[in-house]
């Protein structure tokens, strides 16, 4: 299948270079998205993906997609921490150098970074000769290294290091809406293109909530889904001793899940406070406003606690909703899009050239209501393990499991995982959407190799042979 027409200009072509408002959480599963109704509204004006799928359902290898367009396997970062994870493998090879922010700052935008950025970066790090470090790309810097207690971080500003407290200001979240909206103002006045993106660490572990928000939604409790508390039939090795939860446990997920939704209330009105800035600034209507995730994330489903790194939905399916000129407002698409998506569809927005060494695609033209049939009919994800150091911010107190390695095909009906070990999962979406019933055993011969080819295809892919091999 050839791939989708795109052209350098903007769904809505304008005179002016469009600009791009991008807020990314951490770990956020897709049944938080009710709890936030700023987000609803940006749904009703814009477009949902369904089915956005991440590539890794972990914070480096999914976030180093996100930046560069690019698969796990072409990134080289696998994991959040040791010589293929985080930061530091990001800048070792060399990935800072091709990012979406590099091309649109190419291309005369004002480009600023806010948040979180890859494990490992630290604003008291000196790197290349820089503390803080800033990468290339980059006009304004606002980035912190652990952020996710909410208070009590550094936070690099540029070059300047920026200490902030425990008082109700520190705020993280708040820090960064406060910094995000000045930033449009000051590129809007300054009438240039600008591109923002806000990285919270929200709902990150521990979802420390604004103080505000403390006591939101009493008697929350986490979804009792068809998978809470079961396990699949002929479920992989690794996850079939899982024992049942106890009721204590429940009562603990119950906990995580409330304040997961109360630490998003601040990120929530983050979002009107910064699309309100943009109308006030007179840009607003050539602008497009991104919100998505990093991951998603597991909480008793499958009798698993806090975690992800799984290839079920509730890892690898996040929210990703899209509005700006010529978006259709409230449609709903379930086309197979994912994170490597991202970066070449910001490069088009701002008429930036695609490199063809990036294997994703823009996604502009299913944003003014274009068909979805001439769109990839098949994700990858890819999962390497990685034991967890206590100190990782991803072991929640050691609940975390992280599965054997694995590759996982992704489509509209079916998951079909293989593990290194030689254990095979395969779901069919069409009759399963809770992914209870692994089916692998009842496919024929013909169909595992198929399905075998069509991942070897994928796993190996790269730059424009990936839309082929995830057309099979």
């Amino acid at each position: 299948m050839n791939s989708p027409a795109v052209t350098t200009q903007p769904v809505a072509a304008a005179a002016e270079k469009p600009n791009i408002v991008f807020v990314l959480t951490d770990d956020m599963s897709s049944n938080l998205l009710p709890y936030m109704p700023e987000v609803r509204k940006l749904q009703r004006q814009g477009t949902t993906f369904s089915d956005f799928v991440v590539s890794n359902s972990l914070c480096c290898p999914s976030r180093a997609s996100i930046f560069t367009g690019r698969y796990p396997h072409n990134t080289g970062v696998l994991s959040n921490e040791g010589p293929n994870g985080g930061f530091g493998a990001f800048h070792r090879g060399g990935e800072e150098r091709d990012t979406f922010a590099t091309a649109l700052q190419a291309k005369g935008y004002r480009t600023a970074m806010m948040g979180k950025y890859l494990n490992g970066y630290s604003p008291t790090d000196t790197v290349a000769g820089q503390k803080p470090y800033v990468p290339p790309g980059w006009n304004q810097w606002d980035v912190v290294g652990g952020g996710y207690q909410g208070y009590d971080y550094k936070l690099a500003h540029n070059h300047r290091i920026e200490s902030y407290g425990d008082r109700p200001k520190d705020y993280l979240t708040d820090v960064l809406s406060e910094k995000g909206t000045e930033f449009v103002r000051k590129s809007a006045a300054a009438n240039k293109p600008f591109l923002l993106e806000i990285a919270l660490f929200t709902p990150h572990g521990p979802s420390t909530p604004a103080r505000r928000h403390e006591n939101a939604f009493p008697g929350l409790d986490a979804p009792r889904s068809p998978a809470f508390d079961k396990l699949p039939t002929n479920a992989p090795p690794w996850l079939a001793g899982q024992d049942r939860l106890t009721q204590r446990e429940k009562n603990t997920i119950d906990r995580k899940f409330r304040k997961r939704a109360q630490a998003l209330q601040s990120v929530d009105e983050m979002i009107g406070k910064l699309r309100n800035t943009l109308t006030r600034a007179g840009v607003a209507d050539n602008t497009y406003i991104v919100f998505g995730a990093d991951n998603g994330f597991h909480l008793g489903e499958y009798r698993l606690k806090a975690g992800k790194q799984t290839a079920f939905d509730t890892d690898v399916r996040v929210p990703l909703v899209i509005a700006g000129p010529g978006v259709t407002a409230g449609r709903t698409s379930d086309a197979q899009v994912s994170n490597i998506d991202l970066a070449p569809t910001f490069q088009r927005i701002g008429g930036a050239p695609v490199s063809s060494r990036v294997d994703g695609h823009s996604l502009l033209p299913l944003l003014d209501g274009g068909s979805d049939a001439n769109w990839r009919t098949t994700n990858l994800i890819e999962h390497r393990h990685a034991a967890s150091s206590p100190g990782d911010p991803d072991n929640n107190g050691g609940e975390s499991i992280s599965p054997p390695n694995y590759h996982a095909l992704r489509t509209n009906s079916y998951t079909y995982v293989e593990y290194g070990s030689g254990a095979k999962e395969y779901y069919d979406l069409r009759t399963d959407p809770y992914q209870l019933h692994n089916t692998v055993r009842q496919l024929s011969g013909a169909r595992l190799e198929n399905l075998h080819d069509t991942l070897t295809r994928l796993k190996n892919c790269r730059g424009d042979g990936c839309w082929s091999a995830g057309n099979p």
